[in-house]
């Protein structure tokens, strides 16, 4: 596998299809069979397949795959707003914008290139834009696929305009589990966090690990750069590390709320989590020039040998 990734040449494992409402899409994989779809629509990861073709991210049946709206489901980018909670849409408008191939992007470090296919996405704000968030910026996302079926999102957003601006951010991913009364979450014990419930009021989380049976919205602070999803049902572990996060968002709709959306099914609460690196509580803050860099990577390991994955 060691001389497989070394020889991988990223530009021949990817592959630019268009969807069925003409929008370019970005297929990655890697040598052993995984794979993960990127759309330019919002620069969504919208698929993300182990090496025996399994689908690891959720995607609702009833997700509506039409422009301008985000596609229920896979990885949206909520920038620069997460929630409803500034004067902007709900989650901001980068999810909902078309993105742009960046044939030539800022050099990133080589263990970010090397073994890897990946794809580099540009997003720019039009006159439009600027009209509701009048700050100019450039949003540099890299996806990328390694040889051991780890996929990463790299996104770096930089000032170029004459004054400072804030944001929040979040990776809203959609993890595709088994039976979300089977899942636990661990390393956001002992943690802080606002209850969305509640009228986000804080809370200090008590359990050993966070399990589900019933709604659940929250935004755990200062989180560790490292936290577990364990599928007891079907033995696997998905474990996410993150730099430049300092939150984890924690949601799950359960039946009502499900019921209530029109691009969610009844049932398929069941079938779903997410858990999003994200910095909400403290906004980031760029002056002229200056650059942020969020980093979310998302392994799938069978959960026996999770402890050990852990301890690296």
């Amino acid at each position: 596998m060691g001389h497989s990734a070394a020889v991988w040449d990223h530009r021949t494992a990817i592959e630019v299809t268009k969807d069925w409402n003409g929008i370019d899409q970005v297929v990655l994989r890697n040598p052993q069979g995984a794979s993960a779809r990127v759309s330019l629509h919002g620069g969504q990861v919208t698929s993300w397949r182990n090496e025996q073709g399994e689908e690891l991210l959720f995607t609702s049946s009833k997700a509506i795959f039409k422009p301008p709206k985000a596609m229920r489901g896979g990885i949206p980018i909520c920038f620069p707003q997460f929630g409803n909670c500034g004067s902007l849409e709900q989650h901001g408008f980068a999810r909902n914008k078309l993105w742009m191939i960046d044939e030539n992007p800022p050099p990133l470090p080589p263990n970010d290139s090397r073994g890897k296919s990946f794809i580099d996405l540009l997003l720019k704000p039009s006159e439009e834009d600027l009209k509701g968030w009048p700050h100019s910026f450039e949003f540099r996302l890299r996806v990328s696929l390694a040889a051991d079926g780890v996929l990463t999102l790299i996104s770096r957003i930089r000032n170029v305009n004459g004054k400072p601006f804030s944001f929040s951010f979040a990776y809203h991913t959609y993890l595709s589990v088994s039976d979300i009364s089977e899942v636990r979450i661990e390393g956001l014990e002992t943690l802080d966090y606002l209850d969305n419930l509640c009228q986000r009021e804080r809370f200090t989380e008590q359990g050993d690990a966070i399990t589900f049976e019933s709604e659940v919205d929250r935004v755990y602070l200062g989180s560790s750069h490292m936290i577990a999803v364990i599928d007891h049902e079907k033995k696997r572990t998905f474990v996410i590390r993150k730099e430049g996060l300092p939150d984890v968002v924690v949601w799950n709709p359960w039946d009502k709320k499900a019921k209530a959306m029109a691009d969610f099914g009844d049932e398929e609460y069941k079938q779903m989590l997410c858990v999003d690196g994200a910095a909400i509580e403290k906004p980031i803050t760029l002056k002229p020039g200056e650059e942020w860099t969020g980093r979310l990577e998302v392994a799938v390991v069978p959960s026996s040998f999770c402890s050990e994955y852990l301890d690296h």
